[in-house]
């Protein structure tokens, strides 16, 4: 394996993820005295905040997927690598993606997280996560094969079980993933399986004593209620004591037949391997300083859910705002670097924050001010349908939306077989 070859003498620059923070981060070093490098596994970036709407027959995968190539072909100066990194060299200033060893003058690490499982037995194997657009369209198969199941089979204890959807966590994620189950099961899925009404059953399991604990009380009760009102089942304070292919054991010894499970309790840093190690945070994030350089490599930059602040609060963790700002900053800081001067400190301009709930709720916090219902779940649809790129899955989200929440109804039930390979 050889070195990438140097387009110019100028400093190369390596960003590593095409998440938020990595994308825009490329966006913005755009016309930039450097030759910019983008690495990602996938030749598209993924619009996380609504793949739970892809697992759930709402959206189509490609409208929350955007081609990469598409947004830096006027980037004369960037260019992108669909590549799987494995080891970072941080000596010798070196990347290995298994076919190519690449060099670097400057490094970004924005990898993002992977599931937590806190060690629960049989959560690994056993359980679907939400990290990705392949994550999505597994749980949606999953989803839609265990509604047919159910349709086919007379046994009714059998029913129950493939009908009783458990989600461990109640943070956003979980929240929303349940909101949004219960919207599937009261609407489109009731008028396709009517000799199943009755049978389904949605669970959600949060450790802690509210939902939403990154909001208020009083919004994380408002959440409480409308789940409950929705059908959901609720269970504060409980972990998950087991997990196997067709139950869940909860820490008050309590067993739910289940044959979904959907993990939404916790991350890590998703990072490669790294040759020399680094300064990091329980979770693995990196650590870096207040200019978002990694402590003892000060060529090297860490963004978005990969990082933990060595001073605390500059911005919250697993928000995509906050990413957005810091792939600027980065850039920024990049540029000033290669002109010799010092990089600068990030500053996060909080500009609130939102949840949908279902069943037309959602909850808000914007300049302190907290709130819920109707207005909370519409500039929640407003807000990520403006953030979503590309004009024409903003348009095509919109219009599946007026049929999803307008008609109750859910379009993409179809339930493709997969591939096999050759």
């Amino acid at each position: 394996m050889t070195a990438g070859p140097r387009e110019s003498a100028r400093d190369r620059i390596v960003i590593i993820g095409a998440g938020f923070g990595g994308f825009q981060a490329a966006q913005s070093l755009a016309g930039a005295a450097a030759d910019v490098l983008l690495i990602d596994r996938n030749n598209y970036h993924t619009f996380i905040p609504l793949i739970y709407q892809v697992a759930t027959a709402q959206l189509e995968p490609s409208l929350v997927a955007y081609p990469i190539r598409t947004k830096l072909r006027r980037m004369k100066n960037v260019r992108f690598m669909q590549a799987q990194v494995e080891r970072i060299d941080f000596v010798n200033k070196l990347i290995d993606t298994g076919s190519n060893l690449i060099s670097y003058d400057y490094l970004v690490i924005a990898t993002g997280t992977q599931s937590s499982y806190h060690q629960v037995p049989g959560a690994p194997e056993h359980s679907f996560s939400l990290k990705s657009l392949a994550d999505a369209i597994a749980l949606r198969q999953h989803l839609l094969a265990c509604f047919e199941q159910a349709a086919a089979t007379p046994d009714r204890e059998l029913q129950r079980q493939l009908l009783t959807f458990t989600i461990v966590g109640g943070g956003a994620t979980g929240v929303e993933v349940a909101g949004a189950l219960a919207e599937w099961w009261r609407g489109a899925a009731q008028r396709d399986f009517p000799d199943l009404v009755g049978l389904g059953r949605i669970v959600l399991v949060q450790s802690g004593a509210n939902l939403l604990p990154e909001f208020s009380q009083r919004l994380g009760n408002y959440t409480h209620r409308q789940l409950t009102r929705l059908g959901v089942e609720v269970h504060l304070n409980t972990k998950i004591a087991a997990v196997t292919a067709n139950q869940v054991k909860l820490s008050n010894q309590v067993e739910i037949a289940t044959a979904t499970v959907i993990w939404a309790a916790g991350t890590q840093a998703a990072l490669p391997a790294l040759a020399q190690p680094l300064e990091s945070a329980p979770q693995g994030q990196l650590m870096v300083s207040n200019t978002l350089q990694v402590f003892e490599q000060p060529n090297v930059y860490a963004i978005g859910d990969v990082v933990h602040h060595a001073a605390p609060g500059p911005a919250p963790a697993s928000v995509a705002p906050a990413a957005l700002q810091q792939g600027v900053a980065v850039a920024r800081n990049l540029q000033r670097q290669m002109q010799g001067q010092p990089p600068q400190p990030f500053r996060y301009w909080n500009k609130g924050r939102l949840a949908i709930v279902g069943g037309y709720g959602g909850v808000g916090r914007i300049a302190r001010v907290n709130f819920g219902g109707f207005l909370a779940w519409l500039m929640w649809l407003l807000v990520h349908v403006t953030y979503l790129p590309g004009y024409r899955s903003r348009l095509l989200v919109l219009l599946t939306w007026v049929q999803n929440y307008g008609l109750g109804d859910r379009a993409l039930r179809q339930l493709v077989p997969t591939a096999k390979p050759r």
